[in-house]
């Protein structure tokens, strides 16, 4: 069976897999296949399911973007992690590369983010207006590139397109975004942040599991050293 995505972790109740930058997680307006499908027929075809295969979707990535995704096989995995993500009893941490210089080589980002879904795009203002939604995130540079910076994020909040528009704010968008102020596309036509890694509680046992992604097979990705 050859597969258009990895996979990193998979048990009776949970499928982690790497996402390749460019496809949906779910359906979207494209009608392209999303990476959802792709895992309901990967299980159906290895375990020779008949009819309904239940897929549950944790969370999401922008389809720019690749790394971990969690889905359940169960709905009782899904509403347990459900509860995680809600109560943010779990880590995760992306890996961005972004125009330098950074104001700093780490530090704390503190933005208001006003979500415009007509144009489904995201600001970040310095200061709280009207609508806006706190937006926190913790950085750290790993490495620096001609012109780029390889940085290490964690989220505190989770907003809409929340990276992408904070890192713009500060003059330091994601290679590869036009939508948040990058001069040029990328070859490929996605964008250099990747979720590096999640830590979570198995929704049925009482193991840890810290699952990484591999980095993506392209030309900025292939630059870095850590």
């Amino acid at each position: 069976m050859s597969l258009l995505f990895d996979i990193l972790f998979e048990d009776n109740h949970l499928i982690i897999v790497n996402k390749p930058a460019g496809m949906p997680v779910q359906s979207d307006i494209s009608g392209d296949k999303p990476l959802r499908d792709y895992v309901m027929d990967y299980i159906k075809e290895k375990y020779e399911k008949q009819g309904n295969v239940f897929v549950g979707l944790v969370h999401r990535l922008d389809r720019p973007t690749s790394g971990v995704v969690i889905f359940t096989k169960t709905s009782k995995a899904l509403s347990r992690l459900n509860e995680n993500f809600r109560n943010k009893d779990l880590q995760k941490t992306y890996w961005a590369i972004v125009k330098s210089p950074l104001p700093h080589s780490e530090g704390t980002l503190t933005h208001y983010l006003v979500r415009y879904p007509s144009k489904n795009i995201s600001k970040a203002y310095d200061k709280e207006v009207k609508n806006s939604k706190k937006a926190i995130l913790h950085y750290k540079t790993l490495q620096s590139f001609d012109h780029y910076s390889l940085v290490e994020i964690d989220l505190e909040t989770g907003r809409h397109h929340q990276i992408r528009a904070q890192f713009t704010a500060i003059g330091c968008p994601i290679r590869g975004d036009l939508k948040y102020g990058s001069k040029r596309p990328n070859d490929d036509g996605n964008i250099n942040l990747h979720a590096r890694k999640i830590k979570i509680k198995h929704p049925v046992k009482d193991d840890i599991l810290e699952i990484i992604a591999p980095l993506p097979d392209e030309v900025m990705w292939g630059k870095v050293e850590i």
